[in-house]
């Protein structure tokens, strides 16, 4: 059963559009964000999912997480503490809600970070497609991975400091807000029983958050619960699974194996689909 409290309300994930009214203008649906001109009438600002579904997205999301089996105990912690919170939006295909999710990981990134041993997890988790199999998913991720980006850096937010920008490079991460962020793509059809999700989903998650449990001698042990908890679940543990820094965790996003000759489909400065 689920506890009461343990998640925010989902009332509270309800995005409050009135903060993009301003006159007789609606920002930033009338700006394109790479050419700041104006753009032509009647173009809005990409709505949110009804709030019914938004609710049977964030309920699927959930309830995977709280499965018994579910090998990720940062996300079970992060529910736990009421630090998971999730965005839903409409197809993974498209950019429609691109800069809404932008704004919802602009927005967390600036957030506090909360007391040491607490987790925060930001998951967007899309209607669909549900088809995609794993090179289609990975497709898919990289597309909106890239587009996100390219919308951070045109609105002037400069790559973390002290992590790379380029996914061949060990020491490679997101960058959202001026922030570090570790990608973990969930889908339907995701051959490791952990990465499987009843929608497509990606997990934005805080490298600050590693950071801290290594300082605290925590990240070890952590580590080795969930490749316990994944081999139990999966038969073996993750073979794609690595420490930060001995090789770009970029190969790890989407869930599929991959190869050594494996090229990463990140391209950031690119927007759309």
């Amino acid at each position: 059963m689920r506890q009461a409290g343990v998640h925010p309300p989902r009332t509270a994930h309800q995005p409050n559009l009135s903060r993009f009214v301003r006159g007789p203008r609606r920002y930033p649906a009338c700006v394109n964000i790479q050419t700041r001109h104006i753009l032509p009438p009647g173009q809005r600002l990409p709505t949110a999912p009804a709030s019914a579904l938004h609710e049977r997205l964030e309920a699927g999301l959930i309830d995977l997480i709280e499965q018994p089996d579910f090998p990720c105990v940062g996300a079970k912690s992060a529910l736990a503490q009421g630090g998971l919170a999730v965005e839903a939006a409409l197809s993974i295909l498209a950019p429609a809600d691109d800069l809404r999710i932008h704004d919802r990981i602009a927005r967390w990134s600036r957030e506090p970070d909360g007391d040491e041993g607490t987790f925060r997890s930001l998951a967007v988790v899309f209607a669909g497609p549900r088809g995609l199999d794993e090179v289609g998913f990975e497709a898919a991720l990289w597309a909106r991975l890239s587009a996100l980006t390219a919308i951070d850096r045109a609105r002037g937010f400069a790559p973390a400091p002290g992590y790379s920008d380029d996914p061949r490079d060990p020491s490679f991460a997101l960058s959202f807000g001026g922030r570090a962020y570790f990608a973990v793509g969930l889908h339907p059809q995701a051959s490791r029983a952990a990465r499987r999700a009843p929608a497509p989903t990606i997990v934005f998650n805080l490298h600050d958050q590693f950071t801290a449990l290594r300082e605290a001698e925590r990240y070890e042990r952590m580590r080795e619960v969930i490749l316990a908890r994944d081999a139990a679940l999966d038969g073996e543990p993750n073979p794609m699974l690595a420490r930060h820094g001995e090789t770009s965790e970029a190969r790890q996003y989407s869930g599929r194996m991959v190869g050594e000759d494996w090229v990463c489909p990140f391209a950031a400065g690119r927007r759309g689909s």
